[in-house]
């Protein structure tokens, strides 16, 4: 009886073919980690990173028209006689919006507004003197302000310097512009950028107050692009200090103790287009501008109405399903309760910072 054999056989490609379609494929994953390279980076991070230990926070507990006797009791605090003295000391770039409602918001606890400007950006832009230029806007303030100018460096053509060196130089270099400023122990110093504000409740009460701890984040409600886009309470770099001989200026963690709910965090809240440009070439994070289209208005503009990201970018998260509960676009907002007061009363000049305000200059 005859039996039918089936052959079967493998198809094998020359040689030559399998380098080409090699070479393809590592070309493809090459433009692809060039391209996508830091969102792909962010996605896997929590492969190749973890959180920092977390914070102890500390109950805020407020309310209009309560004695401040009772709210420093309620902290397991005690009454001063009199209050501590406020130094609020920033660097600043190009955020003139912001430091108006921030300066409004805190001149009746503050002593000295102390303010550092550079002619050039961290990344070696050059740039005006803001601030210099708009003094006349904030003559409100004009006894208390105390301003200095940090002679910056301008980037050479082809050349790198790692900006994040630049805004260390700056930070270090606002000490000697408290100092000018007569700042001394036992006063409150308040370390912030201009768009991380505390709210006025917050430094009255650390101000009236013994037994603050000497050192403590500020726990701020973040917000993108305006009031109109609420991301999280995760902004925690702002901190308030008692000052002492061994105080210096910083904008990195100091400390495991966080005070709840203590403010707001405006970040990219700027009234022009062009401002948003700017800042996205002249902060620390300027290497994540990929492509020259992402400054273009248009696109800027498109986001700013969406709530998506200005760089393309997933969320810094130490989880994937931080990393995937937080993709998106961010959620918008119809409140205006619980915002600085300034903003509130001048509603009709920072209209852009409000619900339905996303049309930007």
């Amino acid at each position: 009886m005859a039996r039918s054999i089936r052959l079967s056989y493998t198809k094998r490609y020359p040689p030559k073919l399998l380098f080409i379609y090699l070479l393809i494929l590592v070309t493809i994953c090459m433009i692809a980690i060039y391209t996508h390279g830091e969102k792909i980076s962010y996605f896997f991070r929590p492969l190749w990173d973890k959180p920092p230990p977390p914070f102890r926070r500390l109950p805020h507990f407020y309310a209009e028209n309560v004695s401040m006797e009772h709210l420093c009791k309620l902290h397991g605090w005690s009454i001063r006689s009199q209050p501590r003295r406020v130094f609020d000391g920033i660097i600043f770039n190009n955020e003139l919006d912001i430091l108006e409602i921030r300066w409004r918001e805190l001149d009746p606890f503050v002593t000295k507004f102390v303010i550092l400007e550079s002619n050039t950006t961290f990344t070696g832009i050059p740039k005006p003197l803001y601030f210099s230029s708009n003094q006349a806007r904030f003559a409100f303030a004009e006894k208390k302000i105390v301003h200095g100018v940090y002679p910056g460096r301008t980037a050479s053509c082809g050349s790198y310097e790692d900006p994040f060196v630049h805004e260390a130089e700056q930070r270090r270099a606002i000490n000697g512009l408290l100092f000018f400023a007569g700042i001394s122990n036992d006063d409150l110093l308040i370390m912030s950028d201009a768009d991380e504000i505390p709210s006025p409740h917050t430094v009255k009460l650390l101000q009236w107050c013994d037994g603050v701890p000497p050192i403590l984040h500020l726990e701020l409600r973040h917000y993108m692009y305006s009031f109109e886009f609420p991301v999280d309470y995760s902004s925690w770099r702002a901190t308030i200090h008692t000052y002492g001989p061994g105080t210096l200026y910083r904008h990195s963690r100091q400390t495991d103790l966080i005070f709840s709910d203590a403010g707001w965090h405006c970040s990219f809240c700027f009234r022009q287009l062009q401002e948003f440009a700017f800042k996205m070439t002249a902060y620390s994070h300027a290497n994540r501008v990929k492509r020259r289209e992402y400054l273009d208005p248009s696109r800027i503009q498109k986001i700013i109405c969406s709530g998506d990201d200005l760089f393309d970018m997933l969320p810094e998260e130490y989880t994937f399903q931080d990393i995937i509960k937080r993709m998106g676009s961010i959620p918008r907002s119809a409140s205006a309760v619980h915002l600085p007061k300034y903003l509130i009363e001048n509603a009709a000049n920072f209209r852009f910072l409000l619900p339905g305000g996303c049309l930007r200059e």
